[in-house]
């Protein structure tokens, strides 16, 4: 499924971290977002560094790392999930580059398309680095989201608007993951500096609520990627040893909440709503 087919209007993004905090769980919170009106769904494919994460989302990862996730797990969870969105896979590029009988990214891209992921964002893959990727994503219809920070720019933002597809992923501010109180100063600016490239522009990193999405569509973003605020709700449900049906919804109610205010910014009312 196209990933920019996701931003007909204005998107929602959920990220959530496979397997977290088990592997069950996990397929119904995925299932809760996109009840919960998700556009598109980012699936993280855990990794032992997980440089780009704040604290959240790596605490996500070792609960889903020590209930057992591995990449061919991960690929058993795609293919079991009922929804109805496309889905992108979030990982780190030795996972992707280990993959399989041959060094390289072929086996896992063309693993990845057989169960139906549609797209992938790599965090630590510099723009430099990525033709062999893309070229494998050429070849099994895949698409390849970049992350563009504040900082991005010169040859290295060139070769990203070069390779990317479906969309970017528009880094809100400086730093790590995590859930913010504030929306980043860095928003419109980063969103100017690529104002011409032809695919939608979401925005991600530090997205709490409504209100933020709402500012963000507002300031020209196509959509907002929204990943702590959710695993957070995640974390609760397992600390407090909540059923997993309270768990799902809190997470669909939150979804809505999101998606609501991602329409909102373009002064429109979510369908349903």
């Amino acid at each position: 499924m196209s990933l920019d087919a996701a931003f007909d209007d204005p998107a929602f993004v959920p990220y959530l971290a496979v397997g977290d905090p088990s592997y069950e769980q996990s397929l119904r919170y995925v299932e809760a977002l996109a009840d919960g009106g998700a556009d598109a769904i980012e699936l993280g494919l855990p990794f032992s560094e997980p440089i780009a994460e704040g604290s959240t989302i790596q605490s996500a990862i070792v609960r889903a790392l020590e209930a057992g996730m591995t990449p061919g797990r991960y690929f058993e969870f795609v293919a079991e999930l009922d929804v109805d969105v496309p889905l992108v896979c979030m990982t780190y590029y030795n996972l992707v580059y280990q993959y399989g009988s041959e060094a390289g990214p072929r086996p896992f891209v063309e693993r990845a398309a057989e169960v139906g992921i549609g797209g992938f964002v790599i965090p630590d893959l510099p723009a430099e680095e990525a033709a062999p990727l893309r070229e494998a994503c050429d070849e099994f219809g895949l698409d390849l989201v970049f992350i563009v920070a504040p900082t991005t720019e010169g040859e290295r933002l060139d070769r990203m608007h070069e390779f990317v597809s479906g969309y970017v992923y528009v880094q809100a501010r400086l730093g790590t993951t995590g859930a913010r109180e504030e929306v980043s100063e860095y928003t419109e600016r980063s969103l100017a500096r690529i104002a011409d490239w032809d695919v939608p522009k979401a925005v991600g990193f530090g997205i709490k609520t409504g209100d933020h999405a709402e500012r963000i569509v507002s300031a020209g973003a196509d959509g907002v990627i929204v990943g702590s605020a959710l695993v957070d709700i995640v974390a609760e449900g397992h600390e407090n040893d909540d059923p997993t049906g309270v768990v799902a919804e809190r997470l669909e109610r939150k979804a809505r909440e999101l998606k609501r205010g991602a329409v909102r910014g373009l002064g429109e009312t979510a369908p349903g709503q």
